[in-house]
């Protein structure tokens, strides 16, 4: 194989830009040309006196919940550190190398399903009944993990560790970029792509390979039309993976 096996290929990355540069690297080192274009933005909570009283709370909770890497990035750099004997989970691999960057171990993270549902199915999080838990997130999502977790007797409390915003979509720039592919991780942004183009989006839905990172996020894509859908494992390495063997198939 080719030690550039993405050349010549157009690939857009529609992550936040400060959590983008991370594929935008590998991507060039493959050979590709990345092309940002995020459609989220992600800045600080508007409530900082709501997060800094879960701070001097935290000792009281067993379980904190990490739902991404913005959880860790915006909630660690309030918390400086985890209690003593509190325990520590995430629902992805991403989220958890994010806290092990910062010397953050052990973490409860599932290993196949990097979900809601798969963090849900771990043996740890069976008996919480008594448990205080806190979920650390975005403003709002993750109903379902919470909920889960009330049903089997924990007190779940949400934090907001970052707000999220839409940017205003460009028709004509998203065009010009020619892309032979769309890498897009969540189905927020998608849901985004799709209404903050209108008939751009359409034409790309058409012509151009959407890469997702989650069957869920393949299902609302192939609702709105999109004709050519592939789904890749989570994080970086699993996109990379996955374009390199499209690449290698496409151009046969």
């Amino acid at each position: 194989m080719t030690d550039r096996p993405l050349g010549r290929l157009n690939i857009v990355v529609t992550r936040p830009r400060d959590q983008a540069s991370g594929l935008a690297a590998s991507l060039r080192t493959l050979g590709a040309n990345p092309v940002m274009l995020p459609l989220l933005e992600i800045a600080p909570a508007p409530d900082q006196a709501a997060l800094q009283d879960f701070v001097q709370q935290a000792a009281s909770y067993q379980l904190l919940i990490f739902i991404s890497p913005n959880a860790v990035h915006y909630g660690m750099a309030a918390l400086h550190r985890i209690p003593q004997g509190v325990r520590v989970a995430a629902v992805g691999q991403g989220t958890a190398k994010a806290l092990r960057k910062l010397q953050v171990k052990p973490v409860i993270v599932p290993s196949e399903r990097f979900d809601s549902e798969g963090l849900l199915a771990l043996p740890e999080l069976q008996r919480v009944e008594g448990w205080r838990i806190a979920i650390l997130r975005g403003d709002g999502g993750r109903e379902l993990l919470g909920e889960t977790l009330a049903s089997r007797g924990a007190q779940v409390e949400y934090v907001t560790c970052y707000q999220r915003s839409k940017p205003k979509l460009e028709a004509d720039a998203w065009l010009a970029a020619q892309p032979d592919v769309i890498t897009v991780t969540s189905s927020e942004a998608l849901a985004h792509l799709w209404q903050g183009l209108g008939e751009a989006a359409v034409t790309l839905a058409r012509s151009v390979t959407l890469f997702v990172a989650h069957p869920r996020i393949a299902q609302i894509a192939q609702s709105q039309g999109w004709q050519h859908v592939v789904i890749t494992t989570a994080g970086d390495d699993g996109m990379c993976e996955g374009l390199v063997a499209w690449a290698a198939q496409h151009r046969k």
